[in-house]
């Protein structure tokens, strides 16, 4: 199986036939056999050259750089081999026909309702009183069918988030200092954990989305802009509440993130390296859980799902099948 690589001390990636070194600044190197890597986290500086560029293209292998305060700061997308003209067609069209666009917002929209819903039902029902955060949620969404314009599903969206945030000071078990969701920068600790968690599940989505014929800047929800890939942040909602929610309650309720895992430099508050790696480790464990898939019969890791619901969208935009958005049924 293909893993995640993570690098996290300066130094230098290089390559050798097939097989990638990374060497640190302390001199210690480290071979990485390029057939079992699928992306690479570069979370500190990092020299490489052509070569690399090449082999890393040739595999199909994402890089995504984050820089010193944990803020994505883009990724190496490689040339794309799954290239299908006719799908980009039909994924610009369904963009254009503004009721086509519609359907598909409306559908993530539903799914990160739907899945925040059942964080809350979790937490409810293990000692927790959410009962009036879960009504409140469940009156915004009867509005969401209703919503004839991108705007007022936003809208929506927005505000189930702001009632579920502020539920977290119920289904944390610690005191926690967070009034409102701040982005840039994220002002406390809980803002840097969700900003940083996010967008760590963001690059997952788009690796994932690589690995098929979709087109990553082409979007629905949010609106297709410069230097981001729209599409990822779309496919994202879905997937917030199940694998960053959870993580983000599960950290803190067990202590495994504490205030000693940050710094505070320049205004800027950031994880340092000790507790990003914490939580890229579990992070890790959680994309590689597995549930009983009730279509499919089988077992599939919560990564994996992530990669059906772009086949599924695909199915939606070529007509084949309506598409239906990602929903916890567990």
């Amino acid at each position: 199986m293909k893993r995640s690589f993570y690098i996290y001390s300066n130094g230098k990636l290089s390559r050798k036939d097939n097989t990638l070194f990374y060497k640190t600044e302390g001199g210690d190197k480290k071979s990485l056999p390029i057939e079992n890597i699928s992306e690479i986290y570069v979370m500190c500086e990092m020299d490489f050259n052509t070569k690399l560029i090449n082999i890393l293209s040739k595999y199909g292998i994402i890089v995504h750089f984050f820089n010193y305060y944990d803020f994505y700061a883009g990724s190496f997308y490689p040339r794309e081999s799954l290239l299908a003209g006719s799908l980009l067609v039909k994924q610009v069209e369904h963009y254009t026909d503004y009721n086509k666009r519609l359907v598909i917002g409306k559908e993530f929209v539903l799914s990160a309702y739907h899945n925040i819903y059942r964080n809350l039902r979790y937490y409810n029902g293990r000692g927790k009183n959410l009962t009036n955060y879960m009504k409140d949620i469940a009156s915004l969404s009867r509005g969401i069918n209703a919503c004839q314009n991108i705007e007022q599903l936003m809208g929506i969206e927005g505000n189930i988030r702001k009632v579920y945030y502020e539920s977290y000071h119920t289904i944390i078990d610690r005191e926690i200092d967070f009034e409102r969701r701040v982005k840039r920068p994220p002002d406390n600790m809980m803002n840097t954990m969700i900003s940083y968690i996010n967008s760590i599940i963001y690059t997952k989505v788009l690796s994932e989305i690589y690995r098929t014929q979709l087109n990553p800047t082409i979007s629905y929800l949010h609106e297709p802009g410069v230097r981001r890939f729209s599409l990822s942040l779309d496919i994202s909602e879905i997937f917030k509440p199940l694998i960053g929610d959870r993580l983000i309650f599960s950290l803190l309720n067990k202590n495994q993130i504490t205030e000693n895992d940050f710094t505070e430099e320049l205004g800027n508050l950031h994880l340092n390296k000790k507790g990003s790696q914490i939580i890229m480790a579990e992070l890790d464990k959680r994309l590689q859980q597995t549930i009983m898939h009730k279509d499919l019969g089988k077992k599939v890791s919560y990564q994996y799902l992530i990669r059906l619901e772009c086949y599924k969208l695909i199915k939606h935009l070529i007509g084949e099948k309506d598409y239906e958005s990602f929903k916890m049924w567990w």
